[in-house]
């Protein structure tokens, strides 16, 4: 448990059943923790989701999707675009620092970073998947 403030960027946090929110001060995204992390909140289902601010230094060379349900993106610095992919058509969403967005449930995504910055993720983490960029 995390008392005080906390840094988001350093903590994230996972929101779960019954409106319950879990500082995370040690997260990782390691295969060992990512399996730990969704084992400890499997009773939440479809219904958890990770909140972090991650840093958008680089254009991104994978494409994600959310099977869980939808992504809350949250531009905070920088400006970036969002690449969409649905039924073979792209789609791209251009964020300036303080705009927000959606990622739909199942829409492939990938970011375009123009000027490095940060975002706020609300994601449903639970079988999300990943692909190289074609």
């Amino acid at each position: 448990m995390t008392d005080g403030a906390f840094d988001p960027a350093h903590t994230f946090v996972h929101l779960g059943l019954g409106a319950a929110a879990t500082p995370l001060p040690d997260f990782a995204w390691s295969p060992e923790y990512l399996d730990a992390y969704a084992a400890r909140f499997a009773a939440d289902g479809d219904e958890g989701r990770l909140v972090c601010v991650s840093p958008q230094a680089s254009t991104w060379d994978t494409w994600e999707r959310h099977p869980a349900g939808d992504e809350v993106v949250v531009l905070l610095s920088g400006r970036i675009d969002v690449i969409q992919e649905s039924e073979g058509r792209q789609r791209v969403v251009e964020l300036r620092a303080g705009e927000a967005m959606v990622n739909p449930r199942n829409v492939w995504h990938t970011t375009r970073v123009h000027e490095p910055g940060q975002a706020l993720f609300i994601t449903p983490g639970a079988g999300t998947e990943h692909r190289p960029l074609a």
